[in-house]
């Protein structure tokens, strides 16, 4: 029998190893294909993919069209810059096909009555007791979580948390630092642990958290499941600006298409975020109007009652 060396000086017979290549090969359009349907489903150009991810518009091409054999840490990239897990485009079983997929975008497409009679018969706890008088605030960052919270906390007498802060106490250095060191895994997972802390300490807080932490599919359920939770949003324009107002012009810096990535990121995660139990908008609104309107939707949704 014909026998050829492989990469690791090993002998193998020639047969056995078509049957890899070829099993290589279908891995390799495989997820191409999926993440081709992720963009789209999506709707991000990959332009715009290329720049989020930092992998060049012609290696995307290629990845997607199965010609591209992309390394595990640009296809990590690839799969961070769409919100999705990177296993989702190597597994086995198509997870555009799967019943478990499926019934997330059901679920994430259906109405908030809808997805509370859901969670009742998943959760035999109930939400209210799972949730007890925790409420999270979440959404891109300028949207005013920090500001309204703490301020809310102050009005509501309730202790005020920051996630990244946690994170931070807990690490013993700056978020920027851990990104450094650990990259994006390693914050994810020092973000889900110190979530968990977060619940694990308080039947009474508000929180709020960094804008990506719906990224990730697991700690996000978490937080929907224990905290009554507010999307904070508001224009692309007033969130650039009130970025820009706390001294940070990096988005725009050498990047004139920062809007308009802007504007895509918010289309893209609006879904995501549209989970939350509710929303408050606070595009053209004061300080002060913005809190009334939070505590407002605090009172009327019985997050406290």
């Amino acid at each position: 029998m014909a026998e050829i060396t492989n990469f690791r000086g090993d002998t193998q017979p020639v047969e056995q190893t078509s049957s890899i290549d070829r099993a290589v090969q279908q891995l390799i359009v495989r997820v191409g294909d999926r993440v081709r349907k992720a963009r789209e489903r999506k709707g991000i150009p990959r332009r715009v993919l290329s720049e989020r991810s930092g992998v060049s518009p012609r290696y995307l091409a290629q990845l997607e069209s199965g010609a591209g054999n992309i390394s595990i840490g640009l296809l990590e990239r690839v799969a961070i810059a769409l919100d999705h897990r990177i296993e989702w485009f190597v597994g086995e079983e198509d997870p555009w096909t799967s019943d478990s997929v499926k019934m997330a975008n059901l679920f994430q497409t259906s109405d908030r009555e809808t997805q509370q009679a859901v969670m009742s018969l998943l959760n035999p706890t109930g939400p209210g007791l799972q949730k007890a008088h925790r409420i999270c605030l979440l959404g891109l960052r300028g949207a005013g979580k920090s500001t309204l919270g703490k301020l809310a906390g102050t009005r509501l007498d309730m202790p005020f948390l920051e996630l990244n802060r946690e994170i931070e106490d807990h690490s013993g250095m700056p978020v920027s630092e851990v990104m450094a060191l650990y990259g994006q895994d390693g914050y994810r997972k020092l973000e889900s642990q110190a979530l968990q802390r977060v619940v694990a300490t308080h039947d009474s807080v508000i929180l709020a958290v960094a804008g990506g932490i719906v990224a990730e599919p697991m700690t996000y359920n978490a937080l929907l499941s224990n905290f009554h939770t507010v999307w904070v949003k508001a224009s692309p324009e007033e969130h650039m600006t009130r970025v820009q107002a706390q001294g940070d012009d990096r988005p725009m810096a050498g990047n004139p298409e920062a809007m308009q990535q802007l504007r895509d990121l918010l289309t893209s995660r609006e879904p995501i975020y549209d989970r939350a139990e509710t929303t408050l908008d606070t595009t053209g609104r004061t300080q002060d109007q913005s809190l009334h309107d939070l505590t407002g939707l605090i009172d009327a949704e019985g997050f406290l009652s």
